[in-house]
Order: structure tokens, then C-alpha cells, then sequence
């Protein structure tokens, strides 16, 4: 039993809370670290280096993002979007054949969901040309992002969400976001309807691109690691036909997908 006489060591406690907050917020810019911890920058860094050294943080060269190791969390949540998108790709091929519309394969990143694999070259429709690979779409303008967004841990959806609000974000348009998200929880999937207010890289995209979208996770182990959707043009389909007609469709390809990349990490 711990004797709560003895003095703890500062520095060291200082240092575990950066470490729980990089956990907690499964990447974490020094920024907003900065904001949770009340630490100065400098100070952080010195941390940061100290916690990479030891094996139990990484930054992310493309963002910046300070991450929990690979060895040190479950292998779900640190799999590479290389090895999600390689085996995931058959099961989106196969997709294609029973779905009459493309889908892109998305997982998450600080502020955005970014494209890892599309079916679309699959199907020869100019109305259905979805990527490349690379490109970022909202958390909450995108049925992708919100997919993503309902689905992953009541933390990890605060970290978001304090990174997407904006500066001046009008009274209670955070409350309009968070039901939208439980309502996706409750349905099993996610479309782009209702508009959201809060400005970002994909809402003028989403309101003059003429699509429709519907979007599920891929939950490994209890939590999402990626997302699937499918996109089709807004006039050739009402949301409710092609929801009923594709969902369970899109759920299986998740739960396969899901189903072996869990099997790839025994």
C-alpha cells in the first residue's frame, strides 16, 4: 500500500500527466498540450524527447502529432493506414460487385480523415470518381468523419472536437454536433445530412458537389480504426432507397475487414 507521507517527485509526476494526455488523446499536437497541461512549450519538449527516448511516444512526420509507441498501446489503435488499406483492399473489390457505387477507405488523423484506398477506379462513371489516396475530409461535414467521430472513445471525440471548434462557434451549435453524432450511434451509420455550422476543409465540397454518402467503422476490438463509406450522385438516388438497398452490404465489408485485420495482428 502506498504511504501517502512520503513526497512525490514533481518532475516525474509532470511527465506522466503528458504521457496519460498523448494516450488518452491517441495524438496529440504540443499545442494542445500545452492548453492541457499548462506547461510551457520548451519545457514540453524536453519531456517529449525524454518519453520518445524511452520508447513510449513518437511525433508524426505529417502532422506533427506526438503518438503513444506501437508497442506501448493495443496493436488496433497503432496499426499503419499501409496495412488497413492492404487488407482491407480485396474486400473492397469485392464490394464493388455488389454495390453499384464506390467507396473510399479513410482513417483518422489529428484534425481530419484522410483517404488510404478507393474502389473507385473500378467503375468507369466520371460521377463516380472518388480520392486519390492522400486526400483529407471533415470529421463533421463527411458521413466518413462522422462515422469516425460517433464511433471512437468519449475522450478521443472531446480531443476532436476541441481541435475543430471554431474561435466564434455560435451558441450551441457544439450540442447540434454531439446529437448528430449520437444519432449516428443509434442508426450504425453516418450520411453528411444534417449541415453542421462550424467552417471547415470540406463544407462548401459537400454542399456543391451534388453527392450523397453513407459511411460505417471499422471497429477492431471495440474501437474504430478507419472508416468505409459509399458515394453516389444525389440524382441518381434518395438516401433512403440506397441506404436500404446497400447498408447491410457496406456493414458486412466493415465487419470482414475488421474480422481480418484482426487476425492479422495474432
Amino acid at each position: 500500500m502506498l504511504d501517502r507521507r512520503v513526497k512525490t517527485v514533481r518532475a516525474l509526476e509532470r511527465g506522466l500527466d503528458v504521457l496519460i494526455e498523448v494516450q488518452t488523446r491517441k495524438a496529440a499536437s504540443l499545442h494542445e498540450l500545452h492548453l492541457a497541461t499548462g506547461l510551457p512549450k520548451a519545457t514540453l519538449l524536453r519531456m517529449l524527447v525524454t518519453l520518445g527516448q524511452k520508447g513510449l511516444v513518437w511525433q508524426r512526420l505529417a502532422d506533427g502529432a506526438y503518438l503513444p509507441h506501437v508497442d506501448r498501446v493495443e496493436r488496433a489503435s497503432a496499426m499503419s493506414a499501409a496495412q488497413i488499406a492492404e487488407v482491407a483492399s480485396p474486400y473492397m473489390k469485392a464490394l464493388s460487385t455488389k454495390v453499384a457505387w464506390p467507396s473510399v477507405l479513410a482513417a483518422p488523423r489529428l484534425d481530419h480523415m484522410e483517404i488510404i484506398e478507393t474502389n473507385s477506379p473500378l467503375f468507369r462513371l466520371d460521377s463516380a470518381v472518388l480520392g486519390p489516396v492522400g486526400v483529407k475530409l471533415s470529421y463533421i461535414h463527411t458521413a466518413t468523419g462522422r462515422a469516425y467521430l460517433a464511433a471512437c472513445s468519449d475522450a478521443e471525440r472531446d480531443a476532436i472536437i476541441d481541435r475543430l471548434r471554431p474561435a466564434n462557434a455560435a451558441e450551441g451549435s457544439e450540442e447540434e454536433l454531439r446529437q448528430v453524432l449520437r444519432n449516428v450511434r443509434q442508426r450504425g451509420y453516418a450520411t453528411r445530412d444534417p449541415l453542421l455550422p462550424w467552417p471547415d476543409r470540406s463544407k462548401q465540397l459537400v454542399l456543391r458537389d451534388g453527392r450523397r454518402s453513407m459511411a460505417v467503422p471499422i471497429l477492431v476490438r471495440g474501437s474504430p480504426i478507419a472508416t468505409i463509406n459509399v458515394t453516389w450522385p444525389g440524382r441518381r438516388g434518395a438516401d433512403e432507397a440506397v441506404v436500404q438497398r446497400h447498408l447491410e452490404a457496406l456493414k458486412a465489408t466493415a465487419r470482414a475487414i475488421a474480422g481480418a485485420l484482426e487476425q492479422s495482428m495474432t
